[in-house]
């Protein structure tokens, strides 16, 4: 594996934790709360910031091989994983429309990286 693809994956792995991130929460603003700084200080959002700031320092150190130009193209993937991700977990439904959306964003990420 080249030193470029190595960064690369690093990138999108950043762009799936923070979509995770992004999943836990939504999950955590569905709840009711008998206090609004437990809307805050609950574990679930703790740990999605945490998560958030994983992400931030996985996309730094990325692209310190990963152009910038590929880097926002790699950015895109968030938009695959998060309707996946509340498809398995939230149990939202994927759409048409989403569907064609993500086929869409999949042949652009193809045709950019040829």
């Amino acid at each position: 594996m080249s030193r470029l693809a190595l960064y690369i994956c690093i990138y999108v792995s950043s762009v799936l934790v923070a979509s995770i991130s992004q999943v836990m929460l939504k999950t955590s603003a569905g709840k009711e709360y008998k206090n609004p700084v437990f809307e805050y200080l609950n574990p679930l959002v703790v740990i999605a910031y945490g998560l958030f700031f994983i992400s931030t320092f996985l996309t730094v150190y990325a692209l310190k091989v990963v152009p910038l130009s590929l880097g926002n193209l790699l950015e895109s993937f968030g938009y695959i994983f998060v309707p996946v991700l509340s498809f398995f977990f939230l149990k939202e439904k994927m759409t048409k429309n989403m569907w064609i959306g993500s086929a869409f964003i999949i042949a652009g990420i193809l045709v950019y990286s040829w």
